[in-house]
């Protein structure tokens, strides 16, 4: 039943009775506006915590495992280990037997290559005979003078590479004492001495340590070189080139066959060697004129 008495009747307690139940009161309703505005969750009571939640001192203390268990664990340890040696073991013997089989293919190669026949290489024109050659009266080369077996290999190769004349190079030849005054191109092939005196394609340079071989006709193209034999020791050369004039002193001449060029080899001084048919309209042989760089 409602209690209807007056605030001035009720005592001090009671006073406190009644606001403490309205505080409660409107506790309780914030409490219930909050829960459906979703601003307040429930409360789940102590003793229906799940499982997992629970501390852990509340959990039971599992079993302890059985000798069998122990055992078979064990037993699963060392099948473990001994499969990864034996995966190590394998790689191991895999990388030798790999390595084995390399060396011993290596071994067979070398075998193979050692067998094989060693094939010489194809000889250069200018390496079996001299420059110049022609048949007597003819403006046509000499190809009997090359070794038959090689005559084939003359007729097929393509023409010289001809390098670019540089400054250092000889550009002009000069004999007083047989009045040869005559330019100077790279190459001594058939095309080159119809141009003149032909420097063979040595890498020798004027004035430099070696051989320097020049070639000319001694009958046809000018017979630039046709008095090569009245050269005698003493007598002087000029070669020109781009920026200075270099002498050299004949020391003598001598007839050889075509095919001794060894005239050709590399000197360790700056030499020069002239090289031209002879006799003149015969042809048969080559006369060779060896000179010395002048000492200043």
């Amino acid at each position: 039943m409602k209690d209807r008495r007056r605030v001035e009747d009720l005592s001090l307690d009671e006073l406190q009775q009644v606001l403490q139940q309205k505080k409660q009161a409107a506790r309780d309703a914030r409490l219930a506006k909050y829960r459906q505005t979703g601003r307040a969750l429930p409360v789940v009571p102590v003793g229906a915590l799940p499982e997992a939640a629970r501390p852990a001192s509340d959990a039971v203390a599992p079993r302890p495992r059985s000798r069998t268990r122990r055992v078979l664990d064990a037993l699963l340890l060392v099948v473990e280990v001994a499969a990864v040696l034996g995966l190590v073991f394998v790689f191991y013997n895999g990388a030798h037997l790999l390595n084995t089989l390399n060396q011993e293919a290596a071994q067979t190669l070398n075998a193979s290559v050692q067998a094989l026949p060693t094939i010489a290489p194809t000889p250069v024109v200018t390496a079996v005979v001299l420059p110049g050659g022609h048949k007597p009266r003819s403006l046509q080369p000499d190809l009997e003078e090359i070794p038959a077996n090689l005559r084939p290999l003359v007729q097929s190769m393509p023409a010289p590479v001809i390098p670019t004349q540089s400054p250092q190079q000889a550009a002009r030849l000069i004999i007083p004492k047989i009045n040869v005054d005559a330019p100077v191109v790279q190459g001594d092939g058939w095309e080159q001495l119809k141009k003149g005196v032909g420097q063979h394609l040595n890498g020798a340079l004027p004035g430099l340590p070696g051989n320097l071989v020049l070639s000319a006709h001694n009958d046809i193209y000018g017979e630039i070189f046709r008095n090569l034999d009245q050269l005698g020791p003493g007598d002087e050369v000029q070669v020109y080139t781009a920026d200075q004039v270099l002498t050299y002193v004949i020391n003598g001449w001598r007839t050889v066959a075509p095919t001794e060029v060894s005239v050709l080899a590399p000197t360790e001084h700056a030499s020069l060697t002239l090289i031209s048919c002879y006799p003149y309209l015969i042809n048969n042989l080559r006369i060779v004129v060896t000179a010395d760089l002048k000492s200043n």
